[in-house]
């Protein structure tokens, strides 16, 4: 779940939607009282938290985060306005995990997001990665699904990684392609849809697990409906 933090219903509004439209959950706050209300019995995800609130302001909110053992890991984006050089400093200093200058796209929203939340993935115990029948070894590179092991080029391998080291997030085929060919790499996201075919091949029934987000790109689900 991601909190959105902002005391601007319009703006607050169209980040939860943005949000819920591209495979997360998320739900808005107007101010720190009513967040640190839902911090006594919740812990988000990550926090997209505005510096200039009514009453108590975004910088003090991420102090109280990164004070509170609980939610000292909790990713945080800082939302801060054109020109205050000041407030991005002091909530980069502060343990803030990135940040967005007003006004800034949803989609850039959405991209900041994903790359917060896979940055600060925890690592991973066993060095292992399950999911949907699927078993992938990050040690000896090996896959398994349905028991049976299966052979993956090192492009697949490297897509299945993350699907499964964030199921139920919805990636842009841009995104997957500069994850896993990289920004230098000379091709087209067209090579993505080609690798995401192969790959639902070899993996046979649990390939039906990558599903396609209208729109979008493609996600991994771990329980099918």
């Amino acid at each position: 779940m991601i909190w959105c933090v902002e005391d601007d219903s319009g703006i607050r509004e169209i980040e939860v939607y943005t949000l819920n439209s591209t495979g997360f959950e998320a739900r808005g706050f107007s101010d720190g009282a009513s967040f640190r209300e839902a911090l006594e019995t919740e812990t988000p995800d990550l926090v997209l938290l505005d510096v200039m609130l009514p009453g108590e302001d975004g910088v003090s909110l991420l102090r109280y985060l990164r004070q509170t053992p609980r939610t000292q890991a909790v990713p945080v984006i800082m939302a801060t306005a054109k020109g205050m050089e000041y407030d991005k400093i002091q909530s980069l200093d502060m343990g803030a995990d990135d940040y967005l200058v007003k006004p800034f796209g949803m989609m850039e929203m959405v991209s900041r997001v994903k790359a917060v939340l896979r940055r600060c993935a925890p690592a991973q115990q066993g060095r292992r990665l399950s999911g949907g029948g699927v078993t992938l070894d990050l040690d000896g590179h090996t896959v398994t699904a349905a028991g049976e092991r299966v052979t993956l080029t090192y492009k697949e391998f490297e897509l299945l990684r993350l699907f499964l080291s964030h199921p139920g997030m919805a990636f842009t085929r841009d995104q997957l392609f500069n994850d896993v060919w990289g920004a230098d790499y000379v091709g087209e996201s067209r090579t993505v849809d080609m690798h995401i075919r192969t790959l639902r091949q070899k993996l046979g029934e649990n390939g039906e697990h990558i599903e396609t987000v209208r729109g979008v790109g493609y996600r991994w689900e771990a329980e099918k409906k």
